[in-house]
């Protein structure tokens, strides 16, 4: 019995100073890609970010009227060949970012209507409260 004491005692002396297995340690890091759909709307999203200034300027450019119209064709032409497509706003979906569902999302919160009705019931929302009458 002593023996088996003895070598325990080694064995968590061993592992106590070796590795640091701390509480810390082991949290849960929560992916923001639940899908493939939420993997294609973080990369569109990160495009977007990438080319809005640019694509803001030529976008105005195109819709002055004011410019002659040998201008606005050109902008109208560099948009096509020189910024992604992706890069357009209507192509974002606003996505739940827990179950990546694209419809009935709120905006405020970033989440789906399913999910938002189950963390507000159990009040896990700050300044959420079901409504009562």
């Amino acid at each position: 019995m002593a023996t088996i004491r003895s070598t325990l005692s080694i064995f968590s002396n061993f592992f106590s100073k070796s590795t640091n297995f701390t509480v810390t340690g082991f949290q849960q890091v929560r992916n923001t890609n639940v899908n493939r759909w939420m993997i294609r709307d973080n990369k569109r999203r990160k495009l977007a970010e990438k080319y809005a200034p640019e694509r803001l300027r030529l976008v105005a450019m195109k819709r002055n009227n004011i410019l002659p119209p040998e201008i606005r064709a050109l902008a109208g032409k560099q948009i096509d060949e020189t910024i992604p497509r992706q890069t357009a706003m209507r192509q974002l979906t606003k996505r739940c970012i827990i179950t990546s569902r694209p419809r009935g999302v709120l905006h405020r919160w970033r989440l789906s209507r399913f999910v938002f009705r189950h963390l507000a019931d159990y009040n896990k929302l700050s300044g959420v409260q079901r409504a009562l009458w």
